[in-house]
């Protein structure tokens, strides 16, 4: 999903229908101040709800990844596809809203809007495929990396959605962003720089690869991530369908795609397991924050910003660091790992802070909530 923080002259209307909905004049300054507590509260509960989100749902990925089982592990493949389907449900739930919860009035904008406009509905071919190879690959890297590692690394989708924005949205950054991925790549050399111990060869190069290994994995995922996101923006910003409507058009395909790779993939261990083969509790809170995570980020953007969700992401890299090495007990830190972490997390900050944006070019953020494991 992509998202867009809103202007001061949207802010000012969102507050005017708060005050409405309470049923208070909006000429009391009581009243406006009471509803600017009210926007403050949703701020700050939002963003804790992001970094609870983003923080849980990659440690849990790594803990049911890695951790030893009885029974066959839960097949990555069949969860995406549970959570596309819980995705077309809660874009289903907002659009019943916005018809009046009348099922009449949302039958007729889906014929019209999906049905009948085929040639709308296939440019939504090319992100679901993207947004399905990510998601399965960081599976993959959360089988490999550790979380604290996997969640600095990722950062690097900031780098690609920057550039993405710049060669198809004709974006402009300005010198502060530009310093920002300068750092940003640095800081993420200094993190997958390999441990200087003096162990015997034969058990440092297993490690090493695998390092490599993940680390090439998630820079996939981070081109996939960056294209798809300006991709998906693109679209939005260039036709009159709403954003859920993308949304559903977009999970649709990635239900068909999702299929697809579990018959191509996991079709005999799914003949001999069954599709929901080793799901438990955890599996099925990773898929509800998977699917849910989007609307998360909708309401950090929509009454904070995007130089609070960047705290909000820090945060959540230093909660992941901290779970590894003292829950999880699958991280050992070393000075390089400190000192790239603390670089990406300044250039997650610095790349948010609003300077002196060109006024030719919109520089609006971009979100992109399918690819987190995200969120995420």
């Amino acid at each position: 999903m992509v998202f867009h923080v809103c202007s001061s002259a949207t802010k000012h209307r969102m507050s005017y229908k708060l005050l409405l909905a309470v049923g208070l004049r909006p000429n009391s300054s009581t009243v406006l101040f009471r509803v600017q507590q009210m926007v403050l509260n949703l701020k700050y509960v939002s963003l804790a709800v992001l970094v609870l989100q983003t923080t849980v749902v990659v440690l849990l990925l790594r803990y049911s990844r890695s951790v030893p089982q009885s029974g066959p592990r839960y097949l990555a493949s069949t969860t995406i596809v549970i959570s596309e389907l819980l995705k077309i449900v809660a874009c289903l739930v907002v659009l019943c809203y916005e018809c009046g919860w009348s099922l009449s009035k949302l039958k007729l904008l889906l014929l019209k809007e999906v049905w009948r406009k085929p040639f709308e509905t296939l440019k939504l071919v090319v992100p679901a495929i993207l947004y399905t190879v990510q998601n399965n690959l960081l599976f993959i890297a959360l089988t490999i990396l550790d979380a604290a590692t996997y969640q600095v690394t990722y950062q690097l989708k900031i780098l690609t959605t920057a550039m993405f924005s710049v060669m198809i949205l004709h974006k402009r950054l300005v010198i502060t962003q530009w310093l920002a991925l300068v750092l940003l790549m640095i800081g993420v050399a200094l993190v997958q720089m390999p441990s200087s111990d003096s162990s015997p060869a034969s058990e440092v190069d297993k490690p090493v690869a695998s390092q490599f290994l993940g680390l090439f994995v998630v820079l996939i995922a981070c081109f996939s991530s960056g294209f798809s996101g300006v991709y998906f923006e693109k679209l939005v910003k260039t036709s009159p369908q709403s954003l859920w409507i993308r949304n559903i058009q977009l999970a649709l395909f990635s239900i068909v795609i999702g299929v697809f790779a579990v018959i191509m993939q996991d079709y005999n261990t799914v003949q001999k397991h069954g599709f929901f083969q080793g799901y438990y509790i955890t599996t099925w809170i990773i898929i509800l924050l998977q699917a849910f995570g989007g609307l998360v980020v909708a309401t950090v953007i929509k009454y904070a910003d995007n130089i609070l969700k960047g705290f909000a992401t820090s945060v959540s890299i230093v909660l992941s660091t901290l779970c590894s090495y003292y829950v999880l007990d699958d991280f050992k830190p070393t000075d390089s790992f400190f000192m790239g972490a603390t670089i990406v997390i300044i250039a997650t900050m610095l790349y948010g802070y609003p300077g002196m944006k060109p006024d030719k070019y919109s520089t609006k953020p971009t979100v992109n909530n399918r690819g987190k494991t995200a969120a995420k």
